[in-house]
């Protein structure tokens, strides 16, 4: 059931994480790229330092010898009160005033030197500064090119702590290639763009854990997308009939031919193994035959009906069949309506007519899962007409493509409620939006 959705489905988890396998080993090739230019610039900015400190640490005479002053050693050695000594401090002094202006302007030129120097320290260093300066602010401009992703570097730094960020630009092949998927698979358009766009919202932008599978985000993704859609308006059904005021009532709806009849039988099995009982009504007045086919049910279910002549009034024969199960103590009434286009106005004033008479607790819309996008626009139009609480999706089971099953809820507002997948009275099912979820993006058993 629903297999050929499943396998596009499943060819759109393949498709990201294909891409996203690629964008991975991108990131390892950037972020390998980043750190060696990184390691080449500290290099270059380490030669340049040591350079410098290396003329720093070095202070010479003009010509290359020390200083030294042999005058002041002599006087330091010299005792006190000693003649000599006295004439050395003269004569120290008198040569110190003649040496300070002779080396002032040694002095001066020697300052002017190391200021020249130190220029020249500073020309070297700034290149690599500005190499520097200049690689980090070209890195920068590439990471903000792009401002609907992470860009390189966020998407390289991500992937050094072990994670992957998923861009926009990833997804938009497989997203094309996903809507294409659901619209061939008769998923009505409107549902299609909002499967889409919740995909969007969950995977844009997340980052996984490169020991996990993009698969895994993909399927978590599709996940809520699909059930946010088939989920809606779903409510309790058994727990609804248990509680509600007996006899509940129950018409079923739909257009030709596509197993209303055979639908409540089916339920009429469903509820009797549940321990309610059942009266079946034929409000299906003007199809000949329609007596026989139902009557036929009724007998091998052992299940009473209540039935007109051909050509009578629907309301009454559902009337008829309320007031039977109210005097019987039966708990549910599950009446018939005769097959009728979307179309005929006729036949959608009677149903408006049975909603007066009778008031039914609940009005269920049947029609083929293989229908696709005309059991769609049929729950419309049916529930336009005579407002249904539920549906009923008949040969599920023959269904590849599941669209109906994925559209019919969002567009009408109203849950899809049983699936019929098969002919046996047994053959039905309560539609689970969870299993039918996992039944469409869970992995292959």
């Amino acid at each position: 059931m629903f297999d050929g959705l499943k396998k596009k489905l499943n060819s759109f988890r393949e498709d990201v994480e294909e891409t996203a396998e690629e964008k991975a080993e991108e990131s390892a090739a950037e972020l390998d790229e980043s750190e060696a230019e990184a390691a080449d610039t500290e290099d270059a900015a380490g030669g340049v330092e040591t350079a410098a400190s290396a003329e720093e640490g070095t202070e010479t005479t003009p010509e290359g010898g020390e200083v030294t002053e042999p005058d002041t050693v002599a006087a330091e050695t010299a005792e006190p009160g000693d003649e000599s000594a006295e004439t050395a401090t003269a004569e120290r002094d008198h040569a110190t005033s003649e040496t300070t202006a002779a080396t002032g302007d040694e002095a001066a030129a020697e300052t002017g030197g190391e200021t020249a120097a130190t220029e020249a320290d500073g020309a070297d260093e700034q290149p690599a500064s500005l190499a520097s300066e200049e690689a980090a602010a070209a890195l920068q401009d590439e990471d903000e090119e792009d401002d609907s992703g992470p860009g390189r570097l966020k998407r390289a730094a991500a992937f050094a702590t072990g994670k992957v960020i998923i861009e926009e630009e990833d997804l938009e092949d497989p997203l094309w290639e996903l809507e294409m998927a659901l619209l061939e698979s008769d998923v009505e358009m409107n549902v299609a763009e909002e499967i889409l766009d919740t995909v969007r919202e969950k995977m844009i932008g997340e980052t996984r854990a490169q020991v996990e599978t993009t698969g895994e985000l993909v399927e978590t993704a599709l996940h809520d997308a699909l059930y946010e859609v088939i989920s809606v308006g779903q409510f309790d059904f058994d727990a609804r009939v248990e509680s509600a005021e007996k006899p509940v009532t129950i018409v079923f709806t739909g257009v030709n031919g596509v197993g209303k009849t055979t639908s409540i039988a089916k339920l009429a099995r469903y509820f009797e193994n549940r321990g309610l009982s059942v009266v079946l009504a034929n409000g299906d007045t003007y199809r000949a035959g329609a007596n026989e086919q139902i009557q036929k049910h009724a007998d091998n279910l052992d299940t009473k009906l209540i039935a007109h002549e051909q050509g009578g009034d629907p309301a009454a024969v559902l009337y008829d069949a309320v007031e039977y199960a109210e005097a019987h103590d039966i708990d549910v009434v599950l009446g018939d309506t005769a097959g009728r286009l979307h179309t005929s106005n006729d036949l959608m004033s009677q149903l408006e007519k049975i909603d007066r008479v009778v008031d039914p607790d609940m009005t269920l819309f049947v029609d083929e899962a293989v229908a696709g996008q005309d059991a769609v626009e049929r729950a419309k139009t049916f529930n336009d007409a005579a407002e249904i609480d539920g549906a009923i999706l008949t040969k599920a089971d023959a269904d590849s493509n599941g669209g109906a099953a994925i559209s019919i809820a969002y567009v009408t507002g109203k849950p899809i409620l049983f699936l019929g997948v098969g002919q046996g009275y047994d053959d039905i099912e309560r539609f689970d939006p969870e299993r039918m979820v996992e039944r469409l993006v869970g992995e292959e058993s």
